[in-house]
C-alpha cells in the first residue's frame, strides 16, 4: 500500500478518507499508540520512505503525553546521580537528552522555549554544591548550552517570586533547561506526518491482532466514532501504548515476562500569578525526598508533582490526597500561601516505570527507554519526552533490520513541525488586527499557521477575558483530527487543562459543530 496523498497547510484532514482507505490496508508499519513515542515512530518510518500508519483508541496525546510536567530537560537529577555512583550511562543519557533538546527548540520555537529555573537553597553549603553540579551541567551542554547558570541572591529570589519565604533560604542557584506546550507539540507531529502522506486514526480501537507464520503481522481494528471495522495488515507492528504496554503484549504472547508499573502525577493550575518574571522554581528536595515545581505555563502557574503508585486507567484524575500534598508542601516554601481557592484546573497523568528484562548490567542501562520484541512486535516503552526523537530512531532501526524492510535512513533529527517554517515578524503581521493578547496567544499555538486558523471563521472571543476565538473550533476540527470535545478543548485549545470554568462555558459551543461534523 502507497502512502497517502501528501496534504498542503492549508488543506483539511479528512478523516473518513483515511477510515476508508485502511478498511482493507497493507503497510509496511502499523504504529499502535498515539503519544509522544508513537507519534515519532509514525514520522521517523515516514521519513525513511516507509509507508506507515498509526491507531490510538483515545485521542492523540490523551494520555501521559499531554500531562507532563511540560519540561524540555537535559536531566539535572541524572547528573547528580552520575556524579555520586559514577555511572557513565547516566552521564551519556544527560549528554543525548541536551542534544534532544536543543532539537526540540528548534523543531517548533513557538511550541519550545527556554525557560529559566531557580532552586531556592537554604543551607550555605548547598550554594556552591548546585552551583558545581549545574557548572556541569553548562559544560555538558556545549554548544546546545541555552545560558550559564549562576547564584542568585535572595533579593533576586523575592523578584522572581513575590510569594517565595525567603527567610531560610541563603540564596539559590539559577539555570536554564526548556519548556514546551506538550500535547500541542504532539498534535503537530502527527498533522505534520498526515501531510507526508502517514495514515493516523484516534478513537480507534485493536480488537485482536493479527498472527502470521508465528509473526504479528497487522491488526483487526474497530473505528470507535463510525463503527467501520478496519483490517490493517503490516511488515512490522510498535507498541507505543505507555502505561498499556503489557495489555498489547500479552495480546501478542500470553506468556510475556510483565516489564511496567505504573505511578500518577498532578499538577494544579494556580490563577495567581506567582512568577512575574517568568522564571520558574524548582524545590530540589521537601521533606520526603521529592522534587517540587511552580513554572509559568500559558498565563497560569502549574505547580507539581506527585509520585504515587496508581492504577491503570484511561483519564486518572487528581485525589483530594493529592491535591492537599501538593498544596501542604508548597506553602512550605511560601510566605503567602495558595488555598484551593487559588487552583483553575488540575491533572493527573500515569508515569510508566520500566525494567527490561534483559538487563544484566549493575552499571545501570545506556538508555532510559526499553524495545522488547514479542513474535516480532516491537514494543518502545520508558523514556521521556525529550528524547522521543532518539527513541524513535532506536526503534525504527530495530524494526528495520528485524522486518528486514527496505529503507533509507532516518531523516528527522533537522525536521520542522508544522507552524515553524515562516518568519514570525512577517506571520505576525496577518494578526496585526487582532487584540494583543490574542495575536500573541494565536502565534504561541499556532505559529505561522495563524493566519490559516482565522480564515476558519471569527476571531470573536469564546469567553470573556480569554483569547480562545470561534475559528479554532472549526480548524480544530477540519485541521487537527479532533472528534470530541475533550480532544478540543484539553488538546487543541488546552483550555480545559487550564481553566475548567470557561472550558465549561467552550463546551456549550463546540456541541453543535461536532454534531454537524
Amino acid at each position: 500500500m502507497p502512502q497517502a496523498a501528501a496534504l498542503q497547510p492549508d488543506q483539511p484532514w479528512d478523516r473518513s478518507a483515511q477510515v476508508e482507505a485502511l478498511k482493507e490496508a497493507d503497510v509496511d508499519v502499523l504504529v499502535i499508540g498515539g503519544g509522544a513515542s508513537g507519534a515519532g515512530v509514525l514520522l521517523d518510518a515516514l521519513s525513511r520512505g516507509l509507508s506507515a500508519a498509526l491507531v490510538d483508541r483515545q485521542d492523540f496525546m490523551a494520555g501521559t503525553s499531554s500531562r507532563s510536567t511540560k519540561l524540555i530537560h537535559g536531566g539535572v537529577r541524572y547528573l547528580e546521580q552520575a556524579f555520586k555512583t559514577l555511572d557513565y550511562g547516566k552521564y551519556n543519557l544527560v549528554r543525548e537528552a541536551l542534544a534532544e533538546r536543543k532539537r526540540m527548540l528548534q523543531m517548533a520555537p513557538h511550541l519550545a522555549w527556554p525557560l529559566t529555573l531557580v532552586t531556592p537553597v537554604k543551607s550555605l553549603i548547598g550554594l556552591p554544591y548546585y552551583r558545581m553540579g549545574l557548572g556541569l551541567y553548562d559544560f555538558l551542554s556545549g554548544s546546545e548550552r541555552l545560558g550559564k547558570s549562576r547564584i542568585e541572591s535572595k533579593s533576586e529570589l523575592k523578584r522572581a517570586c513575590p510569594s517565595l519565604n525567603i527567610r531560610p533560604l541563603k540564596g539559590g542557584v539559577s539555570y536554564m533547561d526548556g519548556q514546551f506546550d506538550d500535547a500541542r507539540f504532539g498534535i503537530a507531529m502527527v498533522r505534520s506526518a498526515i501531510e507526508q502522506g502517514g495514515y493516523a486514526l484516534n478513537h480507534t480501537s485493536v480488537e485482536s491482532l493479527i498472527e502470521t507464520d508465528g509473526r504479528i503481522a497487522g491488526a483487526h481494528c474497530k473505528d470507535l466514532i463510525g463503527g467501520q471495522s478496519l483490517t490493517i495488515k503490516a511488515k512490522a507492528v510498535v507498541n507505543c501504548t505507555g502505561p498499556w504496554t503489557d495489555h498489547l503484549r500479552f495480546m501478542a504472547n500470553p506468556g510475556a515476562k510483565p516489564v511496567m508499573t505504573v505511578s500518577s502525577g498532578i499538577h494544579l493550575l494556580i490563577d495567581q500569578n506567582l512568577l512575574p518574571e517568568g522564571r520558574g522554581i524548582l524545590i530540589p528536595e521537601t521533606d520526603d525526598g521529592r522534587v517540587l515545581f511552580m513554572l509559568p505555563w500559558l498565563g497560569k502557574t502549574l505547580v507539581g508533582t506527585t509520585d504515587d503508585a496508581a492504577e491503570l486507567q484511561d483519564d486518572p484524575t487528581a485525589s483530594d490526597k493529592e491535591i492537599d500534598y501538593i498544596i501542604k508542601h508548597m506553602n512550605e516554601w511560601l510566605d503567602k500561601p495558595i488555598s484551593r481557592d487559588d487552583i483553575s484546573a488540575t491533572f493527573s497523568g500515569l508515569r510508566p516505570l520500566v525494567s527490561d528484562p534483559d538487563e544484566q548490567s549493575t552499571s545501570g542501562l545506556s538508555r532510559d527507554h526499553v524495545i522488547l520484541s514479542d513474535k516480532g512486535m516491537i514494543s518502545l516503552t520508558g523514556g521521556k519526552w525529550t528524547t522521543w526523537r532518539r527513541m524513535a530512531e532506536d526503534c525504527m532501526d530495530k524494526v528495520v533490520k528485524d522486518a528486514g524492510l527496505k529503507a533509507g535512513p532516518c531523516r528527522t533529527h533537522n525536521a520542522r513541525l508544522p507552524g515553524a517554517n515562516g518568519d514570525e515578524t512577517v506571520a505576525r503581521q496577518a494578526l496585526a488586527e487582532l487584540p494583543e493578547d490574542i495575536a500573541d496567544y494565536l502565534w504561541q499555538a499556532y505559529g505561522d499557521r495563524a493566519h490559516l486558523v482565522l480564515r476558519q471563521g471569527s476571531s470573536e472571543r469564546l469567553v470573556e477575558g480569554a483569547p480562545y476565538i470561534q475559528a479554532e473550533l472549526n480548524w480544530a476540527l477540519n485541521f487537527e483530527g479532533a472528534c470530541k470535545p475533550d480532544d478540543v478543548l484539553k488538546r487543541r485549545l488546552r483550555v480545559g487543562m487550564l481553566d475548567e470554568q470557561a472550558a465549561s462555558r467552550i463546551r456549550d459551543r463546540l456541541i453543535p459543530l461536532l454534531q454537524a461534523a
